[in-house]
């Protein structure tokens, strides 16, 4: 069985009628825009941000959901869809997993409009089932992954990123809605056990903080045709492999190194070298151990909860989360 299903299979029955939720969630009257979302609805990815909602509200409440957690799960995965939507537009992408991104079959304003569409519908669920705690939870997430954009576009372009600042970027961009999947699991459930909803969040968060330096890695590792990417150093992206090798060699080399990133980012033997340059200075292995640290630290935050099928679950996505091949 692959792992995924295997992470899917205690929470099986709660995923299949999340998606027909999910799916009425975005009705319109607006026959294009219905046209939109069912193209949206069927090239789904794998769907981690709700199951990490029903699977924290599980093992929090010993197996049982409520209406709550099925709406805190739309609500998150309609937002996110929003937010990729705005994001293929943002970085002129035509592809989305594989499939046309909504921008390149119906171009930009129906794309933008879709987003904004699809965030007032997250929106209005929360608001229209007094859900304002869940509603809190969301809205704080979109403002910080649109802090940690913005946090990383001014940054770039000095590629000056301290260690401290990456963590912040990642902690906001990627981090932060993880984060807000585990704490709404948990506030649909328990919500008035506040340190049990601070907990998940920050259980969430250090996932996400180890999923994005995964990411990170690929970069530098051996794609599917065989050869890294250096997709991030072709897009002058600061990446944590990147900031450890620049912080761990000379004057000289960091000059050439910037220069590479800078002027030569389209030149693959240039990108080739950085990324030799940042295996020979052990970034790779320093972001690794970071990302295993990360790891360690969310397993510990699940040690005092009851054993269960959904604890292992998690505990399952979370090695997922650092294992997975892309």
């Amino acid at each position: 069985m692959k792992i995924v299903e295997q992470i899917k299979e205690p929470i099986n029955t709660e995923m299949k009628l999340f998606e027909e939720k999910f799916r009425n969630s975005m009705n319109s009257q607006v026959a294009l825009l219905n046209r939109i979302t069912h193209y949206l609805v069927n090239r789904k990815g794998k769907q981690m941000r709700p199951m990490f909602v029903f699977l924290t509200a599980k093992m929090i409440s010993n197996g049982t959901v409520n209406e709550r957690t099925y709406r805190g799960a739309a609500v998150i995965e309609l937002i996110h869809t929003a937010t990729l939507v705005h994001d293929d537009v943002v970085d002129d992408s035509n592809k989305r997993r594989g499939f046309f991104s909504i921008n390149a079959l119906w171009k930009n304003k129906i794309a933008v409009l879709v987003g904004d569409f699809l965030l007032s519908k997250g929106l209005l669920l929360s608001i229209d089932n007094n859900d304002f705690d869940l509603l809190k939870i969301i809205s704080v997430a979109v403002r910080e992954m649109s802090e940690g954009e913005l946090l990383q576009i001014e940054k770039a372009r000095r590629l000056d990123i301290t260690e401290d600042v990456y963590y912040e970027i990642i902690r906001q961009k990627t981090a932060t809605l993880i984060a807000a999947c585990c704490s709404l699991g948990a506030c649909a459930v328990q919500p008035d056990d506040k340190d049990v909803v601070e907990r998940m969040r920050k259980f969430g968060e250090l996932i996400g903080m180890a999923f994005q330096i995964k990411d990170d890695l690929f970069d530098y590792t051996d794609g599917p045709i065989g050869k890294p990417t250096g997709i991030d150093i072709k897009e002058q992206k600061m990446t944590l492999p990147l900031i450890y090798a620049l912080n761990n060699c000379t004057g000289k080399e960091k000059a050439w190194v910037i220069n590479a990133v800078k002027n030569h980012n389209k030149d693959k033997k240039r990108v080739k070298e950085v990324i030799e340059f940042v295996k020979e200075k052990g970034g790779l292995q320093y972001a690794e151990d970071k990302m295993m640290a990360f790891q360690k630290e969310a397993l510990l935050l699940l040690q005092d909860f009851p054993e269960s099928t959904y604890k292992d679950a998690l505990i399952l996505m979370v090695n997922y989360v650092i294992e997975r091949k892309k």
